[in-house]
């Protein structure tokens, strides 16, 4: 659909007359339309990859960063991965019209708190084309509309996937406007869509640091962020746990393609023994990762590459990973409360009050103690598909999911008696 310059807005408003209709669908309406979803992506992967191979090539001519090309970057083995997620939020239960008991009742009315869609969702992502589908999936599930907004690097994947979705939800009978696409060559901006607090619910930005703050700078409407990566580890000074935190640092980097809960950081208790230090240095080295230090630990292992200050609050979203001394537990959460992500951290020891006063005092979404913080849009246990982990403690804070895009409204039942 060719989109005329400045549009936001009526792409906004189709999107919000969609979403009234969606929210009063039943769940077997919306799982057809993920399972007609499902399949319409899964009869498409080779048009999608063709799309795709435009988009890379034209980022390689480009210079477009190795990173950048990796996110963007489909594969059969991450479409699949897509039409896995789509089949599954197929088979979950209904997530809306749960009911629960108010949290105060009137007189000898019955009151009672329901379980509803947000309404109008907008998803702004950079590179990762495949998140456009999953994205979208959520919002179905949840009677939710979706605005896409992708990347001007994956035009052509974004542009392919969209296609696929709409045909389908059109097939299955849901509304037109349930999912739209928005890109920059149709002459819409990330602020004009973000300005659109009349029609937008939600807004949720993926991608680097940069185009976090940007959505939330130019945001009218309520945002939702989104992180990924600059996660701390603190290891206690118990030498005997290396193994563990050898595991805990390579399975946290295992996640892909986007690391979303990667251990970048380590913070080391300055009485652990070197030799347990050093093990775990070469043991990572040896599997590929690059390392670097803080000047004081660079005086005992020379191999490490010296930290800049600016790091320890920034992302790397390769295999690297920083080691810097310090104290005690107490500095350690000082140091994590400063520079982290905020999402997820971590704690090897084998003390509980050390666990205790770490999962109490860092402020972060989700804290991992002497466990991997490795993420997966489509674990293998539980009753639940995630987009991306939230580390904000507005609208929702952790893992976002199909909770995450819907809200409660209040209903009070009364008798006719006044």
């Amino acid at each position: 659909m060719v989109i005329a310059k400045g549009d936001a807005e009526r792409i906004a408003k189709r999107a919000y007359d969609a979403a009234l209709k969606l929210g009063i669908t039943k769940g077997a309406e919306r799982s057809r339309a993920l399972m007609a979803m499902a399949e319409a992506l899964e009869r498409s992967f080779d048009d999608i990859l063709e799309a795709n191979t435009l988009d890379l090539e034209a980022c390689r001519e480009m210079a477009v960063p190795d990173l950048i090309l990796d996110w963007l970057k489909l594969t059969p083995e991450r479409l699949d991965s897509a039409v896995e997620i789509l089949q599954r939020l197929e088979g979950l239960s209904d997530p809306l019209r749960r009911m629960r008991t108010a949290d105060y009742q009137l007189g000898e009315e019955q009151s009672y708190s329901q379980s509803t869609p947000l309404g109008v969702i907008a998803f702004i992502y950079e590179a990762f084309p495949e998140l456009g589908a999953i994205a979208a999936g959520l919002c179905i599930k949840t009677g939710n509309s979706i605005i896409l907004k992708g990347s001007t690097e994956a035009s052509h994947s974004n542009a392919a996937i969209a296609s696929v979705l709409q045909n389908a939800v059109a097939e299955a009978g849901l509304p037109v406007g349930s999912v739209e696409l928005v890109t920059a060559e149709h002459g819409t901006s990330i602020r004009d869509l973000v300005a659109q607090e009349q029609y937008l619910n939600l807004v949720i930005p993926y991608g680097r640091t940069s185009l976090i703050q940007q959505v939330v700078r130019q945001s009218t409407a309520p945002v939702l962020k989104s992180a990924m990566g600059n996660c701390y580890l603190y290891w206690s000074s118990n030498g005997s746990l290396v193994d563990i935190a050898r595991w805990m640092i390579t399975e946290s980097h295992a996640s892909s393609p986007d690391p979303v809960n990667a251990i970048e950081k380590v913070l080391i208790n300055r009485q652990t023994l070197s030799s347990s230090l050093g093990t775990l240095l070469k043991n990572l080295q040896e599997k590929g990762f690059y390392l670097r230090g803080d000047a004081e630990l660079r005086e005992s292992f020379p191999q490490l590459q010296l930290v800049e200050d600016n790091e320890w609050g920034r992302a790397y979203f390769t295999k690297t990973v920083a080691f810097k001394l310090v104290d005690s537990l107490d500095t350690a959460i000082t140091w994590i409360n400063q520079y982290s992500s905020g999402h997820a951290d971590c704690i090897v020891t084998e003390s509980y009050q050390e666990s205790r006063q770490f999962a109490l005092g860092v402020n972060s979404a989700s804290t991992y103690i002497n466990a991997s913080p490795r993420f997966s849009r489509n674990p293998l246990w539980g009753d639940a598909v995630f987009l991306g982990m939230s580390n904000q403690k507005g609208h929702r804070r952790g893992l976002i999911g199909l909770e995450s895009l819907t809200t409660l409204k209040h209903i009070v039942q009364g008798n006719g008696r006044f």
